[in-house]
């Protein structure tokens, strides 16, 4: 008999939940740390992830370098500029220039590549604004279909000569092949989320070759103060996989070649402060003249497809004429000079030097300004929405700068200690970790390129001014300042202020309650559920103190139960004692009411004696008055409930 009525209480409890559903199980859902329990599964699960990045990434790196090579080597005769770790692609010998191809063959890029972003809109730029959007608005889901869109559309864009990375987009295919992995898994939106993030982490890795720059990079660019603590260990896991895949296929090597060891000069301080300053406004206008970019297609009165394909025809008629005049001036026709690509070519000339690379005051010029001319060849076709990171222009205009800046710097003060390669590898972890807001990812990203630490203190001066100097400056404008601010994150802050509150600043002290004794029975007990119309839940009381709590549900369904045998008493359908204390914080208490599926709790004193009763709706009205305040602390947010 009893257990028949503990199975009545059960099926009162589910019917009193689906009738009135409950707001306090929403908010307390995602607000747990990570269980142990899934920490080995998430890991697996990383893994997972991180094998299909590192495949996926391999083989774009491989078909982009492929398709350069045959389209712009072999067909335009254009001698591309290729840093250390990209000559595995690399053509025979010199071809026949073709200018007039190479003007249109950017347009014909960018044509195809708007065409295919029809059926994936979110593919179309860079790749890093739609990746955090997914992360903080959109649960951690982006579609399966711009794993292939995204793909297609950078290659046509990048093969063609569009003055982008292709870590932008690895890094939206890699969280892509996150979410679809947390998908088929069926995990949590949680775990969804920190499976994004390992995505992103495994596809930077997989073409840049920086294991623990991606790592850090990927949680840390989700925000401008802050990172995502959580997904930290996993991203690390797949990171480390991707690398594996890659240096398996394409050998072991770093992207770019530099001295052995760079030393260490306490006075040379501060000129690395002063290039921060120079990279620090070199890349607050390159956000702006993005920005303005994207404005000025945008305004065009042509279909969303055709703009990246007019941002390609600007590119090429660019590119082409300054290749022909400064191919002219160095005798070197054809030559890449960086402008079109990602651009690591030209921060390799920068830190090593090449045959017609100009001597002295030259060389200064030439870096510059390929540097002003790789800022507006790339927010012409980031801007125009073609699919290209910013990620490798915004490391290649900091590199050509501070290669520039090094080479000044050795000029006028005629000290054989100043290595310019240092330089260019400092102005290019700055510019990125300045307008990304990423200092620490870019620190040790520029120090795993280098092979050494030898530029760590370099780096922390020149990252810390630089970090001060663009505070209002962003290259993403999807990330949001702290995860405070980010929608995914609002319930943790709000159980936060639910933690600040006491159960006796909330309590009722007065209202009158009808309480059983374990001999109470049946019939009594639903005699007086007639008379508590207020009352939800009913303590069973011994000697003064609770011994258990029976719920109207259960009573109201021994009421439509004829068999129920008159001396069943409420020892036999009570549940055990849940109360809280008034001392007690809301957010242990809510807990309570949550794991027990309680819409009120007694509270009680040090005796065991009830003084009051706390109800969850007052708990509610508290939560929902939290968040009303922290919407109109988040402009443009709104609450995913």
């Amino acid at each position: 008999m009893r257990e028949r009525l503990r199975l009545y209480y059960s099926e009162a409890r589910v019917w009193w939940a689906q009738r009135n559903g409950s707001l306090l199980p929403i908010i307390f859902a995602e607000t747990a740390p990570l269980d142990l329990r899934i920490v080995g599964r998430m890991l697996f699960h990383a893994a997972l992830v991180g094998m299909a990045a590192g495949f996926a990434g391999a083989a774009f790196f491989g078909a982009l370098e492929y398709a350069q090579r045959l389209v712009l080597e072999d067909l335009a005769g254009y001698a591309t500029l290729r840093a250390h770790g990209e000559t595995f692609a690399a053509g025979a010998g010199p071809r026949e220039f073709r200018p007039w191809l190479l003007v249109l063959l950017p347009a014909v890029g960018g044509l195809a590549c708007g065409i295919l972003t029809r059926w994936a809109p979110e593919a179309r730029g860079g790749g890093g604004d739609a990746m955090i959007e997914a992360f903080h608005h959109h649960g951690g889901i982006i579609r399966r279909r711009v794993i292939w869109v995204k793909a297609l559309a950078s290659l046509f864009t990048l093969g063609t000569g569009g003055a982008g990375g292709r870590e932008g987009p690895t890094m939206q295919i890699g969280g892509a092949l996150g979410s679809l992995v947390a998908r088929v898994l069926r995990v949590s939106a949680r775990e969804r989320r920190i499976l994004l993030i390992a995505g992103v982490a495994a596809g930077i890795s997989a073409v840049f070759r920086t294991p623990l720059g991606a790592a850090l990079l990927a949680v840390e660019v989700l925000y401008r103060d802050g990172y995502e603590s959580d997904a930290l260990i996993p991203s690390v896991l797949a990171s480390v996989i991707a690398y594996s895949i890659v240096i398996s296929i394409f050998g072991e090597s770093t992207l770019l070649a530099h001295a052995p060891r760079f030393e260490f000069v306490p006075w040379h301080l501060p000129l690395f402060g002063v290039l921060a300053l120079l990279v620090a406004a070199l890349a607050a206008a390159f956000a702006a003249v993005l920005r303005r970019s994207k404005r000025l297609f945008a305004a065009l009165p042509v279909p969303d497809w055709a703009r990246p394909a007019l941002g390609g025809l600007a590119l090429g008629a660019l590119s082409t004429s300054l290749i022909l005049a400064i191919g002219a001036r160095v005798g070197t026709p054809g030559q890449g000079l960086g402008i079109l690509g990602g651009g690591y070519g030209a921060v390799q000339t920068a830190i090593s030097g090449a045959d017609w690379l100009p001597d002295g005051w030259g060389s200064v010029q030439l870096l510059f300004i390929l540097a002003i001319v790789k800022l507006f060849a790339a927010s012409l076709t980031i801007g125009s929405q073609g699919s290209a990171g910013d990620f490798a222009p915004s490391l290649a205009i900091g590199g050509l700068a501070g290669g520039a800046f090094g080479r000044l710097t050795q000029l006028l003060i005629e000290d054989p200690r100043i290595d310019p390669g240092a330089f260019a590898l400092v102005g290019m972890g700055v510019f990125y970790g300045g307008i990304a807001h990423v200092p620490l990812a870019a620190l040790v990203l520029v120090c795993e390129l280098a092979g050494n630490y030898d530029l760590l203190v370099p780096l922390m001066l020149a990252q810390g001014i630089a970090f001060v100097a663009l505070r209002k400056r962003a290259l993403y404008e999807a990330q949001v300042p702290t995860q405070r601010d980010s929608p995914v994150h609002r319930d943790a802050l709000l159980i936060d202020i639910l933690k600040a509150i006491q159960v006796k600043d909330l309590m009722t002290h007065d209202r009158e309650f009808i309480s059983f004794e374990p001999k109470t029975s049946t019939a009594h007990m639903i005699e007086q559920l007639g008379e508590a119309t207020e009352q939800d839940v009913f303590p069973v009381v011994e000697n003064g103190k609770v011994v258990g709590l029976v719920c109207a549900d259960a009573m109201r369904v021994l009421a439509k139960e004829s068999t129920v045998a008159p001396w069943v008493l409420a020892a036999d359908i009570m549940q055990p004692a849940v109360v809280v204390r008034p001392d007690d914080d809301l957010r242990s208490a809510t807990q309570r009411l949550v794991a027990n599926g309680l819409r009120e709790v007694p509270v009680v004193d040090h005796a065991n004696a009830i003084i009051g009763f706390l109800d969850e709706r007052e708990v509610a009205k508290i939560y929902l008055r939290a968040e009303a305040r922290t919407d109109d602390t988040m402009p443009g947010v709104k609450p995913q409930r």
